[in-house]
């Protein structure tokens, strides 16, 4: 027994330590675990992201293919239309027949923009050609071997890709049957360079192949690769490939591209075959029937790779600082239990205190009280100033309304004494059967009438409490409208007014009756300025800036004193005499323009007089 237990003892500490190491170690592989998460999933979706882009390029590769080649599929069967055509298989010694014809292949061939048409008869011999005039014409070439004039003498339309055995020239031959009452004569062929594609496919980091049935590699954006195999081909391949010559004189060696991973979606994992391009590629095909063949794009991995990478790194960095943050908080939590203690300790030293401590915390339980209760009250205090601005915004229209009554009662009483007039004379003019003179009669008074409405309407529309929301306002009519609430006064104090405004298409965002309320005020401002000027010119003119509609009202008063304007919006603060204002006009003025989001502002003009300036924010046309 006491052999085990000296035994035991030395094994302590190192339990101890496996048990403070064994969880961080555990931290570490969980952290790596989720790295290696992200970098698998960032390189899926990049991975997957490159499929969508390679897919629909290959769509879009396939419909360019096949739009070039059903151009041409039609023409080989026109060419039976031709009477030349048909002499010239029925007697083929007539050589004036063979130069009709080869003349007509060539103007056709230069109209289509085609390689070379030729017709070949039951033999396999070439009779004419578009290409006669050049010393390695086709004219007498034996070409009964190649698969597509087989085809053709089959009497089923051939098509085929092949490299010419004349000139070497790569291509694509239409074939077809040429008929003259049922019976078959010959064979019109005609020959496409579809090389011209490759003009228009990737270059750069991605790639592109065109294979057929086989597997051979006949068009390609990498000039290398053109006439390779993707994989070996077998010897009856090869042999059937020599007998019909179609890759004459190409060896046909392969690529050497390497499959290393098949990926869900259809798509491999390959290898490229040069050491000096990337070894990673995502492989798609397209397969195009009927022809057997089939589009490979090639897109590079580099850029998902970079992207998994970057991932990794990043989360591998994000958790690195989330364990550093962890072992802060834990460095924390351990300074503050130090604390902790040192603050019992204090404790016990300065018990003495305590009560001292209960005082204070009785106080400032009292002042928390007290600010609670004083907070309450502000809040109160705020409520009622805004009703109160409010009030006093609704007073200032009434007061305004006060001012202008002499005026309306004047406008008023004109029309009313015309209506009591025009309606005696057309009872008048009715009762003595003169009932054109009443019609008109009437129709004055039908004018007066509308006129009088609209005067009501613009100051029952003033005199209407506003809204709080904001919606777009043309200020050309809230100008309008302003105005012709002092228009009176401008008439009787012989006020000059003038309005620029580059456009009426301009909108703010507003509250058309709280900004006509505004306006109401600077012009009534402006016009105290200027009442015992000899010059009266008050100025309007709205302008646009950015996203700001600018409203500049411009009087010739005395203009604003560098004194005077630190506090013109200052409630209660005027310049006019005892009696004749409270000072509140610009300051709730300022408060409904920053209200709406806009400023108000006040400047002292180069000419003389005062100029004030409402910035609003633009409101568009399309939105009111």
């Amino acid at each position: 027994m006491a052999a085990a237990a000296q035994t035991d003892l030395p094994s302590r500490p190192g339990r101890r330590l496996l048990r403070r190491v064994a969880p961080w170690v555990l931290v570490l592989l969980c952290c790596l675990a989720v790295a290696v998460l992200a970098w698998r999933w960032t390189e899926n979706a990049a991975t997957e992201k490159l499929r969508l882009a390679g897919a629909q390029r290959l769509d879009s590769y396939a419909v360019s293919l096949e739009n070039l080649l059903s151009k041409y599929d039609f023409l080989p069967g026109t060419l039976e239309l031709n009477k030349d055509v048909i002499a010239l298989l029925q007697r083929p010694g007539d050589e004036a027949v063979r130069a009709e014809v080869n003349a007509y292949l060539e103007q056709v061939n230069r109209l289509s923009r085609s390689t070379t048409i030729y017709i070949v008869n039951l033999q396999g011999l070439t009779q004419a050609s578009s290409n006669w005039r050049e010393p390695d014409s086709f004219v007498g070439d034996n070409v009964a071997f190649r698969p597509y004039v087989r085809d053709a003498l089959r009497r089923t339309p051939g098509g085929f890709y092949g490299v010419g055995t004349t000139r070497g020239e790569p291509g694509y031959f239409f074939a077809h049957g040429i008929y003259h009452n049922g019976r078959m004569l010959g064979v019109a062929t005609v020959k496409v360079n579809i090389e011209t594609l490759e003009n228009g496919w990737v270059q750069g980091a991605d790639k592109v192949m065109l294979t057929d049935a086989h597997g051979v590699v006949f068009l390609s954006s990498v000039q290398d690769w053109k006439y390779r195999t993707l994989a070996p081909l077998a010897p009856e391949v090869l042999q059937e490939l020599e007998v019909s010559r179609q890759y004459f004189s190409h060896a046909l060696l392969p690529l050497g591209m390497r499959e290393l991973r098949k990926l869900d979606s259809g798509a491999t994992i390959v290898a490229t075959p040069s050491p000096a391009e990337h070894a990673r590629m995502l492989s798609q095909t397209r397969s195009l029937a009927p022809r057997k063949w089939q589009f490979v794009y090639l897109s590079d991995l580099a850029p998902a790779e970079a992207s998994a990478r970057n991932a990794f790194i990043f989360t591998w960095l994000s958790e690195a600082l989330l364990l550093m943050l962890v072992l802060y908080a834990r460095q924390r939590r351990r300074l503050g239990r130090q604390r902790q203690r040192a603050r019992v300790d204090l404790q016990r030293a300065y018990d003495h205190l305590e009560t001292m401590v209960a005082e204070r915390t009785a106080s400032l339980q009292q002042m928390t009280h007290n600010l609670s209760e004083e907070n309450v009250v502000r809040r109160q205090a705020e409520q009622k100033l805004r009703q109160a601005q409010s009030e006093l915004v609704q007073a200032g229209k009434m007061a305004v309304l006060g001012q202008m009554s002499a005026g309306i009662t004047h406008e008023l009483n004109q029309p009313l004494t015309a209506l009591r007039t025009m309606s005696d004379n057309a009872r008048v003019l009715i009762e003595r059967g003169r009932l054109d003179e009443a019609k008109d009669n009437l129709t004055t008074i039908s004018q007066l009438v509308g006129r009088m409405g609209a005067l009501t309407g613009q100051l029952r529309q003033f005199a209407r409490k506003a809204d709080a929301s904001l919606k777009p306002v043309p200020v050309a009519a809230a100008i309008t409208a302003a105005l012709f609430l002092v228009e009176r006064r401008v008439e009787q104090e012989r006020v000059n007014f003038r309005m620029s405004m580059l456009s009426q298409d301009v909108y703010a965002l507003c509250d058309s009756n709280r900004l006509e309320q505004v306006l109401v005020n600077l012009f009534t401002n402006a016009l105290d300025a200027m009442a015992g000027c000899d010059v009266r010119q008050l100025a309007v003119s709205v302008t646009r800036s950015f996203n700001k509609a600018m409203i500049a009202v411009s009087d010739t008063g005395p203009g604003i004193p560098e004194s005077v304007r630190s506090h013109l919006f200052e409630p209660f603060f005027t310049t006019k005499p005892q009696g004749q204002g409270l000072g509140l006009g610009l300051a709730i003025s300022e408060q409904i323009i920053r209200e709406f989001g806009g400023q108000l502002l006040a400047e002292s003009t180069t000419a003389g007089g005062a100029r004030f300036i409402i910035e609003l924010p633009i409101a568009e046309r399309e939105t009111a």
